[in-house]
């Protein structure tokens, strides 16, 4: 048998032009975006934004991307085939926002000091990559046992509150420039239509909104003067002593880390497999293995944004992209994090014609939660929801009382309570939000599925948590919140009870097998294979 004449792999073809267009719009609007936040939620300085923080992701996007491309290489060259597409990757979304608004926004306002607050960030970024390692060896496990309703449930709280609740008010400001990108975004990511010569969406929807906004008066020819002055080139230092300041405080991130961190692998196990539908068979722990070492390198060197592989790839794939598009996306953005040029770029691009961006990711991360469950799950979803909810109108209620001069301490429960406002146990009910979402949609999964052993083990677990403050505590310490602890244990006595009375399991209705044969994977809450979670759709790849 002769052997086969070795396939010719250029390093760019034609589709990898559309791709990175595609790809590097989304990824150039996220680093505009985290870009804002840093400025001006948690008042960063310029010197240390662009000094420090994008530089370091830059060396991230970099590392990550020229690391896809070599495994997408590698996979070519292997299976002999030249049309294996590269996995996109970049800053996570969902992260940004979390690390800006769970972690160091409330250290900066309970602190007024940026730095303790970026310390912080840097830490949990670390953190989050340290668990996407260890999810290398043991993710596949742990989402065993881990439902998919309480999971996705927990990030929808997330996605409702801190992600799109700020972006959604701020677009109501200037409603007449963010609502025609809000519209455009919709059309052009929820439907089927293109506009013509397939132009890129996100792109299209931020030029509409910066035309709306200079033509309007709302951006300053004299800003972009002053932001075009401060361009330097700059590149990150190793930010160490940063970072072990920040461990040090280590305990409560872990109430965010630790979930966030397994959606992370879970996500990649989740475009891991969409790229092997499409038809390319990566590796999943070379993937994880990449995505928590760029965290890690980030964090080493200042950057609270941990990068991750993108949903989209069958997508890119679709556009023509092949080995190219992603490292040239990484390079360039990289460069352009050097350069200090977002700066520039913030001064030209209105901050009403971005954020309707992440109200539209806010909406899709929120629907995935449902669209990807079962139905019978929908009230574990909810139940996953309400502790974020809690977390955010006490958020809400701290910054109003702090901006009139007060605190709720000083005002008191017993009159916030008298003006309906039940301050005590939303406070209590809202930390460690992320994780006590999870412990609450998986005990609800497993209750309607009538599998009381499994619902009883998360309510031990929730009484654990509890007791040493990772969840419904202030701080993390012994005995931290004896009294919700005891509430988890009764659950779990409950549930022990209603075990032994031997109930048979649910049978799983037709939606749950059609989501099975859709998605092929495994939920740990269902009577019969169901699926992982689900990426969302192929066409969220233009922002996601």
């Amino acid at each position: 048998m002769s052997t086969p004449t070795p396939v010719k792999l250029p390093h760019w073809v034609r589709g990898d032009t559309n791709a990175f267009f595609g790809f590097g719009v989304n990824v150039l609007v996220n680093v505009l975006t985290l870009t804002t936040l840093c400025l001006f939620v948690v008042n960063l300085s310029e010197g240390d934004v662009f000094g420090t923080i994008l530089p370091a992701l830059g060396i991230a996007l970099v590392f990550g991307n020229v690391y896809y491309t070599f495994l997408a290489r590698r996979l070519a060259a292997r299976e002999n085939r030249a049309d294996v597409t590269a996995l996109p990757y970049g800053p996570s979304v969902p992260h940004m926002f979390i690390v800006i608004f769970v972690i160091m926004l409330p250290i900066y306002l309970r602190t007024k000091d940026p730095l303790a607050a970026w310390q912080a960030g840097v830490a949990w970024a670390f953190i989050i990559g340290v668990i996407v390692l260890i999810g290398a060896f043991v993710g596949p496990y742990i989402r065993r046992f881990t439902p998919r309703a309480a999971l996705l449930g927990t990030l929808a709280g997330i996605s409702v509150t801190f992600i799109s609740m700020n972006p959604a008010g701020r677009m109501w400001d200037l409603a007449w420039v963010a609502l025609p990108v809000f519209a455009l975004l919709l059309i052009g990511l929820m439907t089927d239509v293109r506009l013509p010569f397939n132009f890129p969406i996100g792109l299209a929807a931020l030029l509409l909104g910066t035309a709306i906004g200079w033509i309007g008066g709302v951006m300053s020819v004299p800003d972009v003067t002053a932001a075009a002055q401060t361009i330097a080139f700059a590149v990150p230092d190793l930010r160490i002593g940063m970072l072990v300041d920040g461990l040090t405080e280590m305990a409560p991130l872990l109430a965010t880390a630790i979930p966030l961190g397994v959606y992370n692998f879970t996500e990649a196990m989740t475009n891991v497999e969409s790229a092997a539908t499409a038809g390319d068979n990566y590796n999943l722990r070379s993937v994880l293995l990449a995505d928590g070492t760029g965290a890690v390198i980030g964090a080493m060197l200042g950057s609270p944004f941990p990068p991750a592989v993108y949903v989209g790839h069958p997508g890119w794939k679709a556009a023509g992209g092949r080995t190219g598009y992603s490292m040239a996306t990484g390079v360039v953005i990289a460069v352009l994090c050097f350069l200090g040029m977002f700066g520039l770029l913030a001064a030209i691009f209105p901050t009403a014609a971005i954020v309707p961006i992440l109200l539209y990711i806010g909406l899709l991360i929120g629907a995935q939660a449902f669209q990807a469950t079962p139905r019978a799950h929908a009230a574990a979803v909810v139940a996953a929801l309400i502790p974020n909810l809690a977390s955010w109108a006490t958020t809400q209620i701290d910054n109003s009382l702090a901006a009139a001069g007060t605190s709720a301490a000083q005002v008191g429960d017993q009159a916030l309570a008298g003006a309906g406002v039940v301050y005590h146990g939303l406070l209590v009910l809202g930390q460690g939000a992320i994780l006590a979402g999870l412990v609450l949609g998986a005990i609800v999964v497993f209750i309607i599925d009538r599998r009381f052993l499994h619902a009883g083990v998360f309510a031990l677990a929730g009484a654990a948590l509890a007791f040493i403050g990772l969840i419904h505590g202030e701080r993390v310490e012994w005995n931290a919140n004896g009294p919700v602890a005891l509430g988890y244990l009764f659950v779990a006595i409950v549930c022990g009870v209603f075990h032994f009375g031997k109930h048979a399991p649910r049978e799983p209705e037709p939606d749950e097998l059609a989501l099975d044969r859709l998605h092929g994977g495994a939920d740990a809450s269902a009577s019969v294979p169901a699926p992982a979670a689900a990426a969302p759709p192929d066409r969220a790849a233009a922002v996601a």
